[in-house]
């Protein structure tokens, strides 16, 4: 694809998707009386399940990397569209969870799967996966690639803090503990109607130290401590309800509809409770959501992806679907998307 500029299309579109779960299944209430047990740690019984909602969630076994899960995912969109690797050009991947610092992930997927694109990796936290399907977008209608392949692949429960020293450090982590693990990618290509019809984004960048995983880059490069997810829930609570609203009603604005005019609306999952308060704020109707976080946990930015593979086969042409990514740093992004 190097130097190689093609004909730009008007519309671009997803035209299959396919996801993967790892096949460990853990409950809640053994979570918290594993991560507990060890440092005598007394909490109330089933308080991580009663207050995130969370009965279970999928961890990856040892040897599952996050290229695994992505590979697989993009195994099964290929698949369900029909199509080689060799047939894509462009492969992202799009995670907050990489099998390393360096070489990009996306080398690692595309080596797996024995196609030939050009391979980066997208990262933004859980809003990775949404961003990625924005790049891939944009350099297709650049003339910079004919057909992209999305993916993402994330292991985050590898970064809960499974013996916190003392209940202060439970509570630090304690958005942590809410992490699954998820694989999910979609096939990107040229439409002749429909397809992603309207994208927005905002950034609320000074709150970048609200939550995250610090270890691993030029400030904290070594050291196990680093590698735990800490954060404060309430706060990233607080800055995504004001955020996530705003975007959200500049979209529907600009889709001149109300939520009728979508036939499912897939929101990053974080908590049972904070999906209520999302549909409580935004009046989005319950029965248009696809609710997976009360079995899958966070799943970062496989979120969407997910949800997109579980109604993909019951939306009809014509069908839109709203896609609402909240992530890390903080970023709030929303896509309008129509089934071709």
């Amino acid at each position: 694809m190097a130097g190689q500029m093609i004909d730009s299309p008007r519309r671009v579109g997803i035209t299959a998707v396919g996801s993967l779960l790892p096949d460990d299944a853990v409950a809640s209430d053994r979570l918290q009386a594993e991560v507990t047990g060890g440092g005598g740690i007394a909490l109330p019984p089933s308080l991580l399940r009663q207050a995130t909602g969370i009965t279970t969630r999928r961890i990856a076994r040892e040897g599952v990397y996050s290229s695994t899960l992505a590979t697989g995912s993009a195994r099964r969109a290929l698949t369900a569209a029909g199509l080689d690797p060799l047939d894509v050009d462009l492969l992202l991947f799009a995670s907050a969870t990489r099998d390393m610092a360096e070489p990009a992930t996306a080398h690692v997927v595309q080596a797996e799967l024995g196609s030939r694109a050009h391979a980066l990796d997208v990262t933004n936290a859980c809003n990775s996966f949404v961003n990625g399907i924005d790049l891939a977008r944009a350099m297709i209608l650049a003339g910079r690639s004919r057909r992209a392949l999305v993916v993402t692949g994330e292991t985050p429960s590898r970064a809960m803090n499974r013996a916190p020293a003392s209940a202060a450090g439970f509570r630090a982590g304690f958005a942590g503990y809410t992490f699954g693990d998820a694989g999910a990618a979609v096939v990107v290509e040229p439409v002749e109607r429909g397809g992603i019809v309207d994208v927005d984004a905002a950034a609320y960048s000074e709150h970048w130290e609200v939550g995250g995983i610090p270890g691993g880059g030029s400030r904290h490069p070594r050291g196990d401590a680093y590698t735990y997810f800490r954060g404060d829930g309430h706060q990233l609570r607080g800055v995504f309800e004001k955020a996530g609203t705003e975007v959200v009603d500049r979209t529907l604005h600009r889709a001149g509809t109300g939520w009728d005019g979508f036939a499912k609306v897939l929101v990053h999952q974080v908590t049972d409770p904070y999906l209520e308060r999302f549909a409580e704020l935004t009046g989005v109707p319950r029965d248009k959501l696809v609710r997976t976080v009360p079995e899958l946990g966070n799943v970062a930015s496989a979120s969407i992806g997910v949800q997109l593979d579980r109604v993909y086969g019951e939306l009809r042409t014509g069908d839109r679907v709203l896609f609402v990514g909240l992530g890390g740093g903080i970023s709030v992004m929303t896509m309008v998307w129509e089934k071709s």
